[in-house]
């Protein structure tokens, strides 16, 4: 087995993860396109393969500019922290889908890139004008950008005709064309404005913040003083003003939407109409209910129907418009999130699929065919497959048609036509592969990068063993990942004692961690702690994703408690069978995962003595409004949730060993989560330890970030475990000349 040091843990990319990513189908079906390092580092490229010839090629390289985080503008750096992005280079693309010839555009480093027909981009010039571009998006027709600098719409011909300005009322805390703060963070949605089908409009979001309070962070790092701030919306507070505006691409004035919205409502999804205009649904601050409207070409607007949840809603990116104006719809009417077909008119015409389970995303609409490709948890929620469905088909509901078959994890993408589609499928023991299937046969071009022998083993790594264990209501099914420690060397005397114990935790909801997928064995910080001899457990709870409305909404009014409840549960039933040992149990996670740290420390201390926190949630009055809402309220509505969700507030119980590690300028989770645990820990005469990384946000970036939060964590861990820690080099620490480990980032 090969053996895992600190510094391996942060190390990007992960083994077995450098595979193609965004990979997209030409126009024609005829070759593929995707992003892919050149040397297997972080930084991509955008390829081109040819599925007759097997040709590969390079389309577009990185520039310099675009090959480091801190080559990147504060704007770019912002916008990959609410996408999530950690990969450099080349990150983004998009064919035109109803260009007369094939027509990509490229953004890179603020720049847009266009190719036409054959054409390369390489040493083709950018798109003069276009420059600064905080947000770029092409037309259907190929035959214009739209594109967003300083806050204002323009939009460029791709014949390099000088760009044109369609917007012009932006100023601090005032923008067109892109999403808000909690639209991206929180709602999925990432984009700001929209084209027309047919490319004569563009509708964007015209977002004021003016409202909201301004919320300084310091870089108190920095060899001189300095801050940035940011409109934040605290829960309970304001939301910034979000309406639709509507321009023509030629350079008409803009018409406001009247969508019949709140000051304080979330603008959710926009879709555009082929038969004209867009559909369009507006969240309630509530998030109760879902308006859906159909915007018209000159703007008018016109409600089709409304979605009600318990207790809440839950948006998605299912919904398609289909081109004789009918409607596929998501929809958690049934307890579990379904297809459904709604007439032009928002009345719903019949469903599409059934069953307690769900679909989790729709591949590719068929209108050729009559049919919906979509992913499902039909074979069990840890794994994810490609089905079919008619889309004309009478009650009563069709079982769709399994396309997928290999266990594990699958995602696919198909072809305009939808007679192909690439199916990238991991699974425990196997990295991704990425391969080409069609109707008419099992695979016909494979391009996987990885070699088809790669496994676990050949990596040195050891998958977990996935487990069904029992909620602390003794009747819900819970799935579980354990990392078993590597035997000792050589083996004891007699019958070994139970292995101590780490609960690797998030728990929040939207999220799912216990997986038949690659992603799942990879992870190093697990497979170390392994090595080191500590067993590793990872809990989906409930109030996590994808097993329906009841199992999601239990936390509903309250956050920490039945997650704790059901976290201790799984550890206990464990300990029972005489796995682990139940007085050497650790525990520790990120965000939400740091935030139930703290609860699990404070509410089962008999059963939780060790914890490590990364950037927690201490206290739901200092998170945004959108997320915290959504499960507590406002504040002034439900006190007692707010209270008892809280950290801060049994501070002074606390009773064990912990560790906070946050990031100085974390704009997500704020430094002041943690420093005002810290107060109300000292006020009841705790000690804690706290390392600030200065340089970093919500997920550590740079180098002496990363190793500095992974050897304190594990460190910290393994000495609360009575294992032993690593020495003291195992890290790597960079030199004072700054040379030393290779870089993470």
């Amino acid at each position: 087995m090969t053996r895992l040091t600190v510094e391996d843990i942060g190390r990007l990319p992960l083994p077995g993860t450098d595979f193609p990513g965004n990979v997209m189908f030409s126009p024609d079906g005829g070759s593929l396109t995707y992003l892919r390092s050149s040397n297997g580092s972080l930084v991509r490229s955008l390829w081109r393969h040819d599925l007759a010839s097997g040709e590969r090629r390079v389309l577009a390289g990185p520039p310099s500019e675009a090959s480091s985080e801190e080559s990147l503008s504060h704007e770019e750096r912002l916008r990959r922290e609410r996408s999530r992005t950690i990969e450099l280079g080349v990150t983004e693309y998009a064919w035109a889908t109803d260009a007369a010839e094939p027509t990509l555009m490229v953004p890179i480093a603020g720049r847009v890139f266009v190719a036409v027909g054959d054409e390369t981009l390489a040493g083709v010039h950018p798109l003069p004008g276009v420059e600064d571009v905080s947000v770029a998006v092409l037309e259907p027709n190929g035959r214009h950008v739209a594109f967003v600098r300083s806050g204002e719409l323009w939009v460029a011909p791709i014949d390099g005709s000088p760009p044109r300005q369609l917007s012009d009322d932006a100023e601090p805390g005032v923008t067109n064309g892109l999403a808000e703060y909690v639209a991206s963070e929180e709602l999925d949605r990432f984009d700001g404005l929209w084209w027309s089908a047919d490319g004569r409009q563009i509708a964007y979001a015209h977002v004021d913040e003016r409202t909201v309070p301004a919320f300084p962070i310091a870089h108190l790092g920095d060899p001189e003083p300095a801050h940035e701030e940011h409109r934040y919306p605290f829960a309970g507070g304001p939301n910034a003003r979000v309406s639709l505006r509507v321009v023509a691409a030629d350079r008409g004035s803009s018409v406001e939407v009247a969508l019949g919205m709140a000051p304080d409502d979330y603008l959710a999804r926009v879709v555009a109409d082929p038969t004209g205009g867009w559909l369009l649904a507006v969240l309630p601050r509530a998030q109760r209910s879902l308006r859906w409207l159909r915007v018209a070409p000159d703007g008018s607007a016109q409600e089709l129907w409304v979605e009600t949840g318990q207790p809440w809603v839950n948006l998605d990116d299912h919904t398609r418009v289909l081109a004789d104006g009918r409607i596929l719809r998501g929809t958690e009417r049934s307890g579990y999130r379904h297809l459904e077909l709604r007439h032009s008119d928002g009345s719903l015409d019949r469903r599409l699929t059934d069953g307690d389970w769900v679909v989790t995303g729709v591949v590719h609409v068929d209108e050729a065919r009559q049919e919906v490709l979509f992913a499902a948890t039909k074979a069990g929620v840890t794994e994810r497959h490609l089905y079919a469905v008619p889309l004309g088909a009478a009650a009563p509901v069709q079982e769709p048609a399994r396309l997928t078959r290999e266990p594990g994890w699958h995602d696919a993408v198909a072809s305009r036509d939808g007679s192909q589609w690439v199916d990238t499928w991991s699974s425990l023991e196997h990295p991704p592969r990425v391969v080409v299937r069609s109707r008419d046969a099992d695979g016909t071009a494979a391009i996987d990068v990885n070699q088809q022998s790669t496994t676990a083993a050949s990596f040195g790594l050891v998958p977990p063993e996935l487990l069904e264990l029992t909620a602390a209501d003794g009747a819900t099914t819970l799935q579980a990942a354990l990392y078993r420690p590597a035997p000792a060397e050589p083996p004891g005397l007699g019958q070994p004692s139970p292995p101590p114990l780490v609960v690797w935790v998030y728990g929040g909801p939207h999220s799912q961690y216990v997986k038949r997928a690659w992603e799942v064995t990879v992870e190093l910080l697990r497979q170390y702690l392994a090595q080191q001899g500590a067993a590793v457990l990872v809990v989906d709870n409930r109030g996590t994703a994808n097993r329906g409305t009841a199992f999601e909404s239990a936390l509903d009014g309250r956050l920490g408690n039945l997650e704790v409840d059901d976290q201790s549960a799984a550890v206990r039933q464990l300990a029972e069978r005489g796995e682990v040992d139940p007085d050497r149990v650790a525990i520790t996670g990120g965000s939400y995962g740091g935030f139930l740290t703290l609860l699990a420390m404070l509410r089962q201390p008999d059963l939780f003595g060790i914890g490590v926190a990364v950037a927690p949630v201490t206290a739901w009055d200092g998170y945004d409004t959108a997320y915290t809402e959504r499960y507590l309220g406002i504040p002034e509505s439900n006190p007692d949730g707010y209270r008892q969700s809280s950290a801060i507030t049994r501070a002074g119980e606390l009773d064990g060993r912990l560790l906070l590690i946050h990031g100085a300028i974390d704009e997500n989770v704020h430094l002041r989560h943690s420093i005002r645990l810290l107060a109300a820990l000292q006020e009841g005469g705790r000690d804690v330890e706290l390392v600030v990384l200065p340089h970093d946000r919500h997920r550590p970036r740079s180098r002496h970030g990363v190793l500095t939060r992974d050897r304190r964590m594990v460190a910290h861990l393994l000495a609360g475990l009575g294992l032993a820690p690593p020495a003291q080099n195992d890290g790597g620490a960079a030199r004072p000349d700054g040379t030393g480990p290779r870089s993470p980032v």
